[in-house]
């Protein structure tokens, strides 16, 4: 009886609970409550609020794991991420901070080839404030160049000073100044223009001329550190400039407009040794140097 009792009312198959009318099963969740209060036989209704909830429900996940992955994926792509943050600027801008940079910095080593109507020139120098040491290759010699303060020293072997001159009084002359630093008087005529290769404001300033509406170009690497490049003109016809995009923005490559030589800039604020040569090792020709 008390069995009957019990499942009196309930369709077959219903869970036990409390029964508020026949064919009917009240539930707490609301969210299982029926639409309809049409009687059920064999089976309990299911609502379409139920169903709505459910989808919602499944569907929040889903819905945060894809804003995830996109949020992964967008920080990934970002060419500006663990940079100095130069490349977001504009292309005058990033000129402006490499140049500043560089002005700031107290040594530099510059090395690339530059050409110019007299031929064409590679250069290795090691620049700062008080002088500068390094080469200068031509087609047909190389020297070597040191400035200490004002004192300015060449140095190369005996074919450098002879080859215009082969009489034997000069190519016994030239062989005294063979791999000897020759000083270079300050009023002989070549002494400005080979103390401007020792000059580093001077050198950078009139080799670093970009020439042309500026434009932001891609994004490359020198070495291993990731560079912005800004262009001069139409597809960089007036030169190039590669902009460090970590650490301190220094200019680390420069295309020169016209195809007059690319020039690689290196060793920033890398301190060096400058001395004037030993005596022994020096040649001091008085006011003038010999023709060579």
């Amino acid at each position: 009886m008390i069995i009957r009792y019990a499942l009196a009312g309930r369709p077959y198959g219903s869970p036990l609970g409390s029964v508020d009318r026949p064919g009917r099963v009240r539930s707490a969740d609301p969210d299982f409550a029926p639409t309809s209060r049409a009687s059920t036989k064999g089976c309990v209704p299911v609502s379409t609020r139920f169903l709505s909830v459910r989808a919602r429900r499944a569907a929040l996940p889903v819905a945060l794991c894809a804003g995830l992955a996109t949020a992964v994926t967008a920080c990934a792509s970002d060419p500006d991420e663990g940079t100095n943050g130069v490349g977001k600027l504009s292309a005058t801008d990033i000129e402006g901070r490499a140049r500043t940079a560089a002005d700031g910095a107290d040594a530099v080593r510059l090395s690339g080839t530059l050409v110019s109507k007299g031929g064409s020139y590679r250069i290795d120098m090691r620049l700062k404030g008080t002088g500068g040491t390094g080469t200068v290759t031509s087609k047909d010699s190389t020297f070597a160049l040191l400035r200490v303060g004002d004192e300015l020293y060449l140095k190369a072997s005996a074919g450098f000073w002879s080859h215009n001159d082969k009489g034997s009084d000069s190519a016994a002359a030239a062989g005294k100044l063979d791999d000897k630093y020759v000083k270079v008087p300050s009023g002989d005529p070549s002494y400005q223009e080979l103390r401007g290769f020792t000059e580093k404001g001077a050198l950078l300033k009139g080799m670093l001329g970009l020439q042309g509406e500026l434009s932001k170009g891609d994004r490359s690497k020198v070495g291993e550190v990731r560079t912005i490049r800004v262009k001069a003109g139409k597809d960089g016809e007036g030169g190039t400039l590669d902009v460090a995009l970590q650490g301190t923005p220094y200019p680390l490559r420069f295309e020169r407009a016209g195809g007059a030589g690319v020039l690689e800039l290196a060793d920033w604020n890398k301190d060096f040794t400058l001395a004037p040569p030993s005596k022994d090792a020096t040649v001091d020709y008085g006011r003038q140097l010999p023709k060579a």
